[in-house]
C-alpha cells in the first residue's frame, strides 16, 4: 500500500494538493483494514509525500516536484541503418553461450564463500597465472603474473597508465595519426594531452616522434588502427631504440592481434623489451565488449603505482567474472573461441574483398589480412569523400572514411587530410554475415552511382 501510494505521488498520478479519501472510506473501497491505510498515511506523511491536519483530512504534499524520468540507453548504436560498416564490433552472435554458462555454473558451485570478498586489485592469482600462460603462448609476451593487472578493457588500461604517467610529471603522450579517436578523452581525463605522430608505410615515424618531445607513445604495431598496416621489423627496432634512449614508454594496444589470416600473427612488441613496453588487450573482439574484461602488463618500475591506482579506482575487478574467465582459459574454451572467430572473420573478409571487386571495379584494399576491418580506396570518380558519404547515408548505409580518424591537432595537409579528393573507407565486417556484407556493398555502390 505504501509503495503504491508513494509511486502514485512521484509519477504525478496523484497531483500536489489532491485530497485523499479518509482512511475509513479507502479501506472500505479496497477491502483492507483501516489500520493498514492509517499506517500508510502516517508513514508517507512522515516522509513528506502527504500532509494532514487534525480535522482537515489528508492531502498530497508539495515536496515532490517531478516524476522519475525513464532510464535512457546511451549505448553506441546506429539505429535504422540498412547496412552498418562502422568498425570495432565483433559478431556477438558468436558468443559461446553454452560454454560460458557451463563455466559459470561450475564456478558458482566451486567458489568458496571467502573468495567473494574484496579481491587483489591486480586480479585473482588464478586468472593472472592463466593469462600469463595464454599471452606467452599466443602473443609471445614476457608475462610475469605479478605484473599483470586485470582491468575492465583497454580503455581502463589506458586511463590507469595516463594517471600513473601524469603523477610522474608527464603532461603529453604521443598517439598515432591517424588513430583511435578515443585516446584524446581517455588521456585528457588523466590530465595528459595527446600529441599526433604521423605514420608512414612501415609504422610510426620515429623521427617525428623524437621531434615531438614526448616520452610515452600509444601504438598498435601488430595491426595499426585504422590504416591496417603492421609495423616492419626495422620500425619496431627503431621504436624500441627511441624508448631506451629517452627512458620512455611504449603503450602497446594489441586490440586484435590474435586475428591474422595470411600467416601466423606477429608476436607482440612487448616480448622484445618488457621494461619499456606496457602491453594491453581484452576480450572485446574475441568474446564481447559488454564483458568489460581485459589485461595490462606493465614494466616493473610502474607496477606498484599502477596497482595502487587500480585499487583507488575500483578496488579490483569482479571476482566472479575473473574466476569464470580463468576457468574458461584453463579448459581450452577460449582457444576454441578464438579459432571459431578466426574462421568466421576470415570468411567475411574474403566476402568483403570480393564484393568490393564486383561492385567497385578498381577499388584497392590495403593493409594486412588481419583483424576486423579493411581499408578500401575507391576510384577517383566516386569522390570527393563528403559527397560519397552523403549519398550512401541517404541510402541507409553507415560507413566512415579514413579521415574520420585524423587527430584534431595534426598539421594542416598532413595525411590523412580531410581535403583529400580520394574516398578511403574504413570498413568493419566482423559483425556482418557474408550475405549482409554483399548486400551492403551492393547498396552502397547503387547509392554512389546515382
Amino acid at each position: 500500500m505504501q509503495a503504491a501510494l508513494r509511486e502514485a505521488v512521484r509519477s504525478g498520478r496523484l497531483a500536489s494538493g489532491t485530497r485523499l479519501p479518509s482512511s475509513r472510506d479507502l479501506a472500505g473501497d479496497l477491502g483492507v483494514s483501516r489500520g493498514l491505510i492509517t499506517e500508510a498515511y502516517e508513514q508517507l506523511t512522515a516522509e513528506g509525500y502527504l500532509r494532514s491536519g487534525r480535522g482537515a483530512g489528508t492531502w498530497v504534499g508539495d515536496t515532490v516536484r517531478a516524476a522519475r524520468p525513464p532510464a535512457r540507453d546511451l549505448a553506441p548504436r546506429t539505429p535504422g541503418a540498412r547496412a552498418d560498416f562502422v568498425p570495432g564490433t565483433p559478431d556477438l552472435a558468436l558468443f559461446p553461450r553454452a560454454a560460458w554458462a557451463a563455466a559459470q555454473r561450475a564456478t558458482l558451485a566451486d567458489l568458496p564463500h571467502d573468495a567473494l570478498g574484496y579481491p587483489d586489485p591486480r586480479g585473482l592469482p588464478r586468472l593472472r597465472t592463466a593469462l600469463a600462460g595464454l599471452l606467452a603462448r599466443r602473443r609471445g609476451v614476457v608475462a610475469d603474473p605479478e605484473r599483470i593487472v586485470v582491468v575492465s578493457g583497454v580503455a581502463q588500461a589506458s586511463a590507469l597508465l595516463g594517471f600513473v604517467l601524469h603523477a610522474r610529471g608527464a603532461d603529453t603522450i604521443g598517439v598515432e595519426h591517424p588513430g583511435s579517436p578515443q585516446h584524446d578523452a581517455l588521456y585528457a581525463a588523466a590530465g595528459v594531452r595527446t600529441v599526433p605522430v604521423p605514420l608512414d608505410g612501415e609504422g610510426l615515424d620515429v623521427g617525428a616522434l623524437r621531434a615531438s618531445g614526448v616520452r610515452a607513445v600509444v601504438t598498435t604495431p601488430s595491426h595499426q588502427f585504422p590504416t591496417g598496416i603492421a609495423y616492419s621489423a626495422r620500425r619496431r627496432a627503431e621504436l624500441l631504440a627511441w624508448a631506451r634512449s629517452v627512458d620512455g614508454l611504449v603503450l602497446e594496444d594489441d586490440y586484435d592481434g590474435d586475428f591474422r589470416y595470411d600467416r601466423a600473427p606477429v608476436g607482440a612488441l612487448q616480448g622484445l623489451d618488457p621494461e619499456h613496453v606496457a602491453y594491453s588487450g581484452s576480450v572485446s573482439k574475441s568474446l564481447a565488449p559488454g564483458l568489460r574484461l581485459g589485461w595490462l602488463l606493465v614494466p616493473e618500475r610502474l607496477a606498484e603505482e599502477t596497482v595502487e591506482r587500480k585499487r583507488t579506482m575500483d578496488l579490483g575487478h569482479p571476482t566472479l567474472d575473473q574466476e569464470l574467465f580463468a576457468r574458461f582459459v584453463e579448459r581450452g574454451d577460449y582457444d576454441r573461441q578464438l579459432r571459431r572467430c578466426q574462421r568466421a572473420y576470415r570468411e567475411r573478409r574474403d566476402a568483403l574483398v570480393a564484393a568490393l571487386q564486383e561492385h567497385f571495379p578498381g577499388a584497392e584494399v590495403s593493409g594486412i589480412a588481419a583483424g576486423l576491418h579493411v581499408i578500401a580506396t575507391l576510384p577517383a570518380r566516386y569522390g570527393p569523400g563528403d559527397r560519397f558519404l552523403a549519398r550512401v547515408r541517404d541510402a541507409g548505409v553507415t560507413v566512415r572514411t579514413l579521415e574520420a580518424y585524423a587527430h584534431p591537432d595534426a598539421a594542416p595537409g598532413q595525411p590523412p587530410s580531410r581535403a583529400s579528393p580520394a574516398v578511403r573507407l574504413v570498413l568493419g565486417y566482423a559483425h556482418l554475415t557474408p550475405a549482409r556484407i554483399r548486400a551492403g556493398v551492393r547498396l552502397m555502390a547503387e547509392a554512389a552511382d546515382r
